[in-house]
């Protein structure tokens, strides 16, 4: 009857994250975060900054990242401002973007959830939570 609609995680403009984030499913970056960045898909809006590293099966870049990005997906619209090299699948780059760095192709799938049990010191949610 009604439809479930999720609306992932938001970094608001404003706010700022120092460390590392990780998150399942869309994560959408209005701020600025200094420090790792992991998740299903992932979107940096117009105005947003990264500076670090960023790792999900889908990117979007809209605003400024300057650090390695290894995505399935990497889209760099209108108006990004990418500095740092990009491991994908596939890349597409719109008019008006900048990009300085190094592109490679990857040849296997991106594993999105070891990325995030490494980035989690190697332990799973279920370990991390009954540590705490």
């Amino acid at each position: 009857m009604f439809a479930s609609k999720s609306t992932g995680t938001v970094i608001a403009k404003g706010l700022k994250i120092v460390g590392s984030v990780t998150a399942e499913g869309l994560v959408e970056v209005h701020g600025q975060i200094e420090g790792e960045l992991h998740g299903t898909s992932i979107v940096i809006a117009r105005g947003a900054s990264v500076v670090g590293t960023i790792i999900a099966q889908r990117i979007v870049v809209d605003g400024n990242v300057e650090g390695p990005i290894q995505g399935g997906e990497v889209v760099l619209k209108s108006h990004a401002n990418v500095t740092g090299d990009i491991k994908h699948q596939s890349l597409s780059i719109e008019n008006g973007a900048v990009f300085e760095g190094c592109s490679k192709r990857a040849t296997e799938r991106l594993q999105i959830g070891e990325d995030v049990k490494k980035s989690e010191g190697g332990r799973s949610r279920e370990k991390l939570a009954a540590a705490e």
